[in-house]
């Protein structure tokens, strides 16, 4: 494009772009077009549109008495031509309505009205690949364009991309690459049989030479007017000088100091000019001041191109487990948790959703029952000093934690409050497989690489994402054991050898296998870890297993009812980034002798251990068969006036079918000494009324945990 004044007013654009719109889609840029051009190219846009009934007000050529074909063209088809003159200023305010023309050493000035202004500065050749390859570039002073020069790798550049102008010019040079290259690859030189005549026969009167870089008259050292260099960045000619003023003298800080060349088009239309009008200021040859890096890719990628297709199905990514094509087989209803399809629950026919929860949670506890884990974040955690990392990022000892047994791990912000929790087993030493929230995975991973790179570097420990290396089958109830036993190799099952909390190495069904001891139902409970690849095929020896004991497969919902059951929190849903392990009724997870880990300070901050925070307790509801909302407030008064004190916001609720009744988990302010109290939950149709409980509402003592 040429740099002079006003030049973004709506209706200035590239003489190419003029071309397009015409030839390619049918459409005049406008009725009264002017031209501003130091190259033969803009001709071209000119004649097209003439031809097509559009007025050409005139054409302003910088150079003085330029000879071409298409000059000749144009001066017959009665265009006016103004040769050694410059379009100083566009004018107009919503559009372009006028171009002032002045000869271009200066002289008086004429206002030409026009609609539309196309304009060509020249063309430059596209190195971009060539640099890219690693290509040194080359500045050719008389043409005043880089030039592909000193090339690294294998290749070669033809035509425009060469520097090389007209198209018998670039036929010449396509044919004698291609030769050599046929040459170098061992062919047979034809060229003396077939000469000249083998070429197609070149007759184009369009040249693409010359041009002009930098700021043009009117524009140049010493104006103040708004002449733009990079239209997308709004760089004008003024502030590329006042960067080279503020000492900016390396193209690469004239850029990053203007942002300059830093658009979609990467510098296409800008680059060139930019150089230019540095060199000038500082007045050194442009080869001095530098050129800028030639970044990929050449063609600006739309936003379209990159989340166009997230659309519909594709959306949002979708993980699926190892088992979820068994599980769409058995007819499960799914539910979306974070990026992953998890069976929600698998309903017989004539089932409702509340009656497949309510048999699958009695099951459960009756017999046994299956579940798909698999989503659990898991991370290994590998090292010599993997004992003491884990005693900085969670609140409970690890380094006694004897190698097979396991431990429920804590994990909080610096601020005091619970980041996400989990089941660690000791493998080794120096060896710990730790489990995390579903959709806590990825930050937990983070959260620890970050600790460890920026706070503990000093430790030599090696962290690695296992979530989808593992399938996990969550095998639970009193039958648990009886129904994975006769699949297992190698491991000793019994209450002595095998307690509840530890874990064991073997095979199960000839693959390998992390067995862990534990339960998130309150049952008996087994986690069995196989390589990903084998999931399904061991989910369905463990399902015939079950089947002879009258076991069932159970989902999400189900997990939730049980685990609320015997008070098992979940952070995120239990939890609201607010909550302590006071708050949450985990003191005992917290390492009284421990005098360092992540939050511990946060711990001790006033507002933390205060009274009356809120705490985590149990509801029922005064009448049985009213199942709370999750979310409803709380009040103590539901007489009190309108807007009402909110002590606390129910935060899990179900129909327990184990318990023949509904039950509730709730952050309540001060709730561990207001059990027993009746408080009130205003609902649009009434007020419920509920007791506050403990958390625990089946086997308080855990002795189900043994069978």
């Amino acid at each position: 494009h040429m740099v002079f004044a006003n030049n973004d007013r709506p209706g200035v654009m590239l003489a190419s772009a003029a071309r397009t719109y015409l030839n390619h889609y049918g459409v005049a840029v406008g009725k009264n077009v002017g031209v501003y051009t130091a190259n033969d190219s803009a001709y071209a846009a000119a004649i097209d549109l003439k031809k097509a009934g559009v007025n050409i007000a005139a054409i302003v050529d910088l150079r003085d008495n330029p000879t071409c074909p298409v000059i000749d063209e144009a001066r017959a088809l009665g265009i006016e031509i103004n040769f050694g003159r410059a379009v100083v200023s566009a004018g107009g305010k919503l559009r372009v309505s006028s171009m002032t023309v002045q000869p271009k050493n200066g002289g008086g000035e004429r206002t030409i009205p026009v609609d539309a202004i196309l304009m060509s500065a020249g063309w430059t050749p596209s190195v971009h690949l060539f640099s890219q390859s690693r290509g040194k570039v080359a500045f050719n002073d008389e043409t005043k364009r880089f030039v592909p020069g000193t090339y690294a790798q294998d290749c070669v550049s033809v035509g425009a991309c060469n520097g090389t102008d007209g198209l018998d010019a670039t036929v010449d040079e396509a044919y004698a690459a291609g030769a050599k290259a046929a040459k170098e690859a061992g062919g047979k030189d034809s060229s003396g049989k077939t000469g000249k005549s083998a070429k197609p026969k070149v007759d184009a009167g369009e040249s693409w030479s010359r041009g002009m870089l930098g700021a043009a008259p009117g524009a140049g050292p010493g104006t103040t007017v708004k002449a733009f260099v990079d239209f997308q960045n709004d760089v004008t000619a003024k502030d590329i000088r006042q960067a080279v003023h503020e000492g900016m003298h390396s193209i690469e800080h004239v850029k990053r100091f203007t942002t300059n060349g830093m658009a979609t088009d990467q510098g296409k239309t800008s680059n060139m000019h930019g150089l230019a009008i540095a060199a000038e200021e500082l007045g050194k040859p442009i080869p001095q001041v530098g050129l800028t890096t030639f970044r990929a890719p050449y063609t600006p990628v739309t936003f379209g191109s990159i989340v166009g297709h997230a659309r519909g199905a594709l959306f949002d990514p979708t993980r699926r487990t190892a088992t979820h094509g068994w599980a769409a087989r058995q007819g499960a209803v799914f539910e979306d948790v974070g990026h992953w399809k998890r069976a929600w629950y698998f309903p017989k026919a004539g089932e409702d959703m509340h009656a497949a929860v309510n048999r699958e949670c009695v099951t459960v506890r009756k017999v046994g029952g299956l579940f798909d884990a698999s989503t659990l974040g898991k991370i290994e955690v590998v090292g010599p000093d993997a004992a003491k990392f884990m005693e900085l990022l969670y609140t409970n000892p690890w380094e006694k934690l004897e190698t097979g047994r396991c431990r429920y791990g804590i994990m909080l912000r610096e601020d005091g409050f619970i980041y996400d929790d989990g089941v660690v087993g000791r493998l080794a030493p120096d060896r710990f497989h730790v489990t995390t929230t579903t959709g806590g995975a990825p930050r937990v991973m983070n959260h620890m690489e970050d600790y460890l790179q920026t706070e503990f570097p000093h430790l030599n420990v090696w962290l690695t994402s296992i979530t989808e290396q593992w399938a996990v089958i969550a095998v639970q109830g009193p039958k648990s054991r009886d129904i994975i036993a006769p699949l297992v190799e190698g491991i000793d099952m019994s209450d002595e050898a095998m307690p509840h909390m530890s874990v064991r190495e073997g095979k199960i069904c000839g693959v390998p296998t992390r067995l862990f001891r534990m339960s998130f139902t309150g049952e008996r409970g087994f986690e069995v870890n196989v390589p990903a690849d084998y999931g399904e095929a061991v989910w369905e020896a463990l399902w015939a297993e079950g089947q002879k004991h009258g076991a069932t497969a159970y989902g999400t919902e189900t997990m939730h009812v049980l685990r609320a059951e015997k008070g098992y929190i979940i952070v995120g849903q239990d939890t609201d980034g607010t909550v302590t392990p006071n708050d949450a009724g985990l003191d005992w997870a917290v390492g009284k002798k421990k005098t360092d880990f992540v939050g511990i300070r946060g711990l001790t901050r006033p507002d933390l251990v205060a009274k009356g925070r809120k705490q985590l307790v149990g509801l029922k509801t005064k009448d049985p068969k009213v199942v709370l909302e999750e979310g409803a407030q709380i009040v103590a008064d539901p007489k009190q006036p309108i807007p009402m004190k909110m002590i606390g916001h129910v935060t899990s609720s179900y129909w327990s079918e184990n318990c023949g009744r509904s039950i509730a988990l709730a952050l309540v302010a001060g709730g561990r000494d207001r059990i027993g109290q009746t408080l009130y939950v205003p609902m649009p149709n009434g007020t419920i009324e509920v007791e506050v409980t403990g958390m625990v509402f089946v086997d308080e003592k855990g002795e189900r945990l043994n069978g």
